[in-house]
């Protein structure tokens, strides 16, 4: 089973409302979650493990995964609310405001967790999770304690504006770093993480340095690259498509590039240390399939196996 460690909430999505003004209509969202919901949905035996609230939105989102036959027995709920991000859509992207103070899921402490199943042979993190504090740390000292023996992929998404403490988050992220396997960046990403005046090849080369075995490079409209440490650069293109939004694009890229390498039997440590470049590619052209299915319709809403 594929665990996917991090945030799950709620984006408040504009909709036209029959008195000409633009209302708001809740979407069971987060990164983490888009990404366990979408491997759910593609067939993955997969489990989130997460806070939620006891509110209607916690219960909405609770819901939601097990609609996408994603495990919630790694779900911790409390009596905190739940998060919430009001998004903001000009020219099919999408902008932020979140309100997350006290929320169930940045609040996640060490002592809430339960123990990892054996089952799970893989733990992803990333998003908002890895930057709010203190359940930052808490998903950090997950990571020491379970990710020695399971394949890891992390993808930073990295937004500027939830870094309070930038040394604390650099050193948080060092930590991570090291013990991934599979990292997935923007050149937005990348040029945050290693902000020397290094070209973005020279910067995934300082990535592998950690001890990643895979790096991944998204361009949006132009495609994903991939990076082996024995110098082996796969590139794949983006599917074309009408992009309603982008929300989800790059959660929804993950899980299918998550998907097709369990598929493939290479989602191990030492699989993903020798990764022949066909299956990277293959993985990669999965991923951009996912993706392109999610930006073709309204919110976070990644495809179900039968519909690719």
């Amino acid at each position: 089973m594929i665990l996917c460690c991090g945030e799950a909430l709620i984006d408040m999505i504009p909709t036209p409302t029959d008195i000409g003004r633009d209302g708001f209509v809740p979407y069971a969202g987060g990164a983490v979650f888009n990404t366990a919901i979408s491997l759910g949905r593609l067939g993955v035996r997969t489990g989130m493990l997460t806070g939620l609230s006891s509110d209607m939105f916690g219960q909405q989102l609770a819901d939601a995964l097990v609609a996408s036959h994603v495990d919630t027995s790694h779900v911790f709920t409390s009596g905190r609310p739940t998060t919430l991000a009001f998004v903001r859509l000009e020219n099919g992207h999408a902008t932020y405001s979140f309100f997350d103070e006290n929320s169930a899921g940045r609040m996640l402490a060490r002592e809430d967790l339960a123990d990892i199943s054996p089952e799970v042979s893989a733990l992803y993190f990333g998003g908002i999770s890895l930057a709010c504090e203190p359940g930052a740390d808490t998903y950090a000292d997950l990571l020491q304690r379970e990710g020695r023996n399971r394949a890891v992929m992390m993808d930073p998404n990295i937004r500027p504006q939830f870094i309070q403490d930038i040394d604390a988050y650099r050193a948080r992220l060092d930590r991570m770093l090291v013990m991934a396997d599979i990292v997935k960046v923007s050149d937005e990403d990348l040029n945050w993480m290693v902000p020397a005046p290094l070209s973005l090849r020279e910067k995934v080369e300082a990535v592998l340095d950690t001890g990643v075995s895979v790096v991944i490079l998204t361009r949006g409209g132009e495609g994903a690259t991939g990076y082996l440490v024995d110098g082996t650069e796969v590139t794949v293109p983006a599917a074309r498509v009408r992009i309603v939004d982008t929300v989800g694009a790059g959660d929804t890229f993950n899980a299918g590039v998550l998907a097709r390498l369990n598929e493939l039997g290479a989602l191990q440590k030492s699989r993903l240390r020798s990764l022949p470049a066909d299956d990277l590619a293959k993985a990669l052209t999965h991923g951009a399939s996912v993706a392109a299915v999610t930006v073709s319709r309204a919110g976070a809403n990644p495809p179900w196996a039968e519909e690719l």
